[in-house]
């Protein structure tokens, strides 16, 4: 089993930054990717930035050049960093993370619990 465990949202005034962490424990023998996920209210979950273990990055083009996103292989620890934020970037903000378990088996997609970035106006 592999847990994931975000840390860092809260509230912040437009403009501001905050830097998400989440931490990858449990049974991992490699992660192939990390990804950021976020859910407003009444929307559909979307993707906000993903890394590949070789370092190659994605991100949705309305946080192109305002966050970054980042990983610590020998941590097990993905970060967002998140700046110049706008209201619109208000969302629960979940971890992803496609791990393996070995060095022959199957990808395994995991989910963190979850955290609340609100950006006020």
């Amino acid at each position: 089993q592999v847990q994931l465990v975000e840390s860092g949202g809260g509230l912040v005034q437009a403009g501001g930054s905050l830097r998400l962490s989440c931490a990858a424990s449990g049974s991992i023998f490699s992660i192939v990717v990390m990804a950021w996920y976020r859910q407003a209210p009444g929307k559909q979950r979307e993707l906000v930035a993903s890394i590949i273990s070789s370092g190659r990055t994605n991100y949705r083009d309305s946080v192109k050049g305002r966050f970054t996103i980042s990983r610590d292989d020998s941590k097990n620890t993905m970060y967002l960093q998140m700046d110049s934020l706008k209201s619109e970037d208000t969302a629960v903000y979940y971890c992803n993370a496609v791990v393996t378990t070995a060095a022959i088996s199957p990808q395994y997609k995991y989910w963190g619990q979850g955290t609340q970035v609100t950006v006020s106006s």
